[in-house]
């Protein structure tokens, strides 16, 4: 998304966006304030006074013109404006199995379909200029590619098909529709049929096909081991430290003696971490005590790791260029060699650590009164799993109980609070397994976040929000020192009008009067599809119409959060940004000048393509894992749900894994189906049989492929 440095979205901000994109999408038609709050599915009368003081702000702004009276039109300077505008675009390329692509614009608005003839040898991610074809009505923007700027990806891992004199590696992504020649001098030792991670060396002008050389064997396809390396590989994650890195890790000591002096000493008082039951780096702990006056001490507590890791290392090195840990399903990759990460640094139970705190002085409505930042010395009391707490908040009984409760208690407060202030409450669910000795899925389930979830959640936002705001809030009318912060925008108004529509088809709707108004309509949507077919499309949707949070040393706020001052300070282990935030705090605090701008914001950028990449290959191998529980059991009939409706035919996602596959058209015997695309179903032309999106189904799964990571499904009686 755009990364402009912009001011926090005023009240009526997101509506005049809105409102200006209606206009731009029919820049020859007139509207009054009635059409455009029918457009928007707005009724109450003080939203649609607010609409009609926008249209007469907008025209004073010269933004639309008034043609008759209470109707208006896009200003012609304005019209011209979108049009230069419009001609060419810059964004990113996401490239389909077909050929043809759409490209993320770097303005945000619509994205623009390319169609497979006009791709002009872009791949997937690559970053891209773009011609946009004139506007036809009633079709989607579209536009040929014609200069790549950028190509982060040039490294594909695939099957190596071998002919004599020459072989073509076939990609495992669905976003590489194109074959790599592999030229004989370029095959080496690979054979036949094995797995290989590729490097695209060039694309002739008139070829077909980019070629390659094989950089890498990779093994035999359906090794488990070989397939969650592929995904790593192709992401340019690296599967080991250098020596240089291991070496000098192990020289680094876990004493703490020399620190004592230095630091504020909370080895006395109740500290506890909470962490996933399988979690072996533990990067933040909580403290409470109770005060004399009433009120309470709460310690967010984190790993020192700056203390270990100095500027200009080795490992700082590495730690930067990995910039974070990356979860697969049966592994991590952690951002820190094992000695420091699960070792000098991980906060352990019953174990002196070295931390960097932000404690706070709270009353019983868990409001501020008093904090301080600092270096510190903890020792953990216990050791605690999300289950153990979600279990004592439920009974309220159990092994330190009481403080338990009562961090949740000021937990819940701060959590309601900020959901009134404008939060909006993206709702997640992960899929898990239980995997065998081979790493083979025996079981999936959903796991939910709970009230022991949401207990540690909103203490380290409190943390990230409080250090955000006493380094980036000016004081005495300073200026702010250079830091890194958090940031997420404000959404794209055209996408936003585009999901507001999309949602009234649905029967749902989304109240963009104001951003408070819209971020509780948010959650109430989420509330209102939770466990409904169409939850997992709508949510898809509405992640897609929200701008990307992504790491900055310009501050524009946090949006989804509603903070209008955030960073990451909680997990300096696995996130290389809450390092250099370390880092900062203390040298502003120690009242040095501000640090230089440019190489932070370098690091910035790589530290947010490097979490895009991560999250990425996460989420392929929980799909690949999804498909590979499924291999055998071809033929069993499983419980679904219609999760998307398409011309090819009806995607299913299974209730209990979370697997989506098809079931074609062809295999509906019973009738033939004409797609209706408004409405999101599928209707029988002799017999009348609906299939909408959301309807509960039963299917048999047909086949399946693990390679293409594929399934295809039968509807079931």
């Amino acid at each position: 998304m755009g990364r402009k440095n912009r001011k926090q979205s005023k009240p009526k901000g997101a509506l005049a966006g809105i409102v200006i994109s209606i206009f731009a999408e029919n820049p020859f038609r007139a509207y009054n304030y009635k059409q455009i709050a029918h457009a928007l599915g707005i009724k109450d009368k003080a939203s649609r006074d607010l609409l009609h003081n926008i249209l007469r702000e907008l025209s004073k702004a010269g933004d639309i013109k008034e043609v008759k009276a209470g109707k208006y039109m896009l200003e012609e300077g304005r019209l011209q404006e979108l049009a230069n505008k419009k001609k060419y675009i810059t964004g990113t390329v996401e490239l389909k199995k077909t050929g043809k692509a759409y490209i993320i614009s770097d303005e945000g608005g619509e994205d623009v379909y390319i169609a497979p003839n006009n791709v002009n040898h872009a791949l997937n991610g690559d970053r891209v200029k773009v011609f946009i074809f004139p506007k036809r009505p009633k079709h989607k923007t579209e536009g040929q590619i014609v200069e790549v700027l950028e190509r982060p990806y040039n490294k594909f891992v695939g099957i190596l098909e071998l002919s004599k004199n020459f072989g073509f590696v076939v990609a495992d992504s669905e976003s590489m529709p194109f074959d790599i020649f592999i030229p004989k001098s370029n095959i080496g030792q690979a054979k036949n049929g094995q797995k290989v991670l590729v490097r695209i060396t060039e694309w002739p002008e008139h070829s077909n096909n980019p070629f390659g050389e094989i950089i890498e064997v990779l093994g035999q396809p359906g090794d488990n081991d070989v397939e969650m390396k592929s995904i790593l590989a192709e992401r340019n994650f690296p599967l080991a430290f250098p020596e240089s890195v291991e070496k000098e890790a192990a020289k680094i000591k876990a004493g703490i003696e020399p620190e004592l002096s230095k630091r504020r000493d909370y080895r006395d008082t109740w500290t506890i971490t909470i962490d996933p039951f399988d979690a072996k780096d533990f990067d933040d702990a909580l403290s409470l005590k109770k005060l004399k006056d009433g009120n309470w001490e709460l310690g967010v507590h984190i790993a020192d790791v700056s203390h270990y890791i100095t500027p200009g290392s080795v490992l700082d090195a590495e730690a930067a260029e990995r910039a974070t840990s990356v979860y697969l399903v049966d592994r991590v990759i952690p951002m820190l060699p094992e000695k420091l990460s699960n070792g000098v640094c991980s906060l352990r139970p019953d174990e002196d650590k070295l931390t960097f705190s932000a404690v706070f002085k709270m009353n019983d409505d868990a409001e501020v009164l008093e904090e301080w930042f600092g270096k510190t010395v903890i020792r953990s009391n216990r050791r605690f799993t999300y289950e153990e707490v979600q279990e004592i908040i439920e009974n309220e009984t159990g092994e330190f109980a009481e403080n338990i409760l009562q961090l949740h208690k000021l937990a819940s407060v701060l959590r309601d609070r900020r959901f009134r202030n404008g939060s909006i409450n993206f709702i997640s669910e992960e899929v898990k397994f239980k995997l065998d000795e081979n790493g083979k899925p025996i079981e999936t389930y959903i796991k939910e976040q709970k009230e022991a979830n949401h207990l540690v959640e909103e203490f380290m936002l409190l943390a990230n929000k409080r250090v955000a705001e006493r380094i980036g809030k000016p004081a005495g009318g300073t200026n702010p020192r250079t830091f890194v912060y958090r940031v997420h925008d404000e959404p794209n108004p055209e996408k936003l009008n585009t999901f507001v529509q999309f949602l009234k088809r649905l029967g749902y709707s989304l109240n963009v009067t104001s951003h408070q108004s819209l971020a509780q309509s948010y959650n109430r949507l989420f509330q209102q599809i939770h466990g409904k077919g169409e939850e997992h499309m709508i949510e898809t949707i509405a992640i897609r119409t929200m701008a990307k949070a992504y790491y900055s040393t310009d501050n524009i706020g946090h949006y989804g959060l509603a903070f209008p001052y955030y960073t990451h300070f909680t997990s300096p282990i696995r996130r290389y940004p809450d390092l250099m935030v370390h880092r900062l705090l203390e040298r502003y605090l120690e009242g040095k000048r501000s640090a230089k701008k440019e190489p932070l914001e370098e690091r910035c950028k790589h530290a947010s393509d490097m979490e895009r990449r991560a999250i990425e290959a996460e989420r392929e191998s929980v799909k690949y894992k999804q498909v590979e529980f499924l291999l055998d059991k071809k033929g069993e009939i499983f419980e679904g749900v219609i999760s998307g409706v398409s011309k090819w035919g009806l995607f299913i996602e299974l209730i209990k894994s979370k697997a989506e596959g098809l079931v074609r058209f062809s295999e509906l015997k019973d009738d033939f189906y004409f797609f209706d695309e408004d409405n999101y179903r599928i209707i029988g032309r002799q017999h009348g049989n609906i299939y909408r999106l959301g309807d509960k189904v039963k299917v048999l799964v047909k086949d399946v492929n693990l390679e293409q990571r594929q399934l295809d499904f039968v509807l079931v009686e």
